[in-house]
């Protein structure tokens, strides 16, 4: 999972914005910050060049730990 949405609204950036940035519909952006669809490797690095942030801080964090 992304955190595509969490991150826009921190930094007080629209979807519409990171579309027309992205080159990229706002449907698909937005399928990407609803989660309803995954960013490639490749997309997700250009995001986060966008947002001036690396590609780790735009994927959740989820804790495998064994039980």
């Amino acid at each position: 999972m992304n955190r595509i949405k969490e991150v826009l609204k921190d930094k007080g950036i629209s979807q519409t914005w990171l579309a027309d940035k992205m080159g990229k519909s706002y449907n698909t952006i937005n399928e990407y910050a609803r989660n309803k669809r995954q960013p490639s490797i490749e997309v997700l690095f250009k995001i986060a060049e966008i947002l001036n942030m690396e590609a780790k801080e735009l994927i959740e964090k989820r804790d495998f730990k064994k039980k």
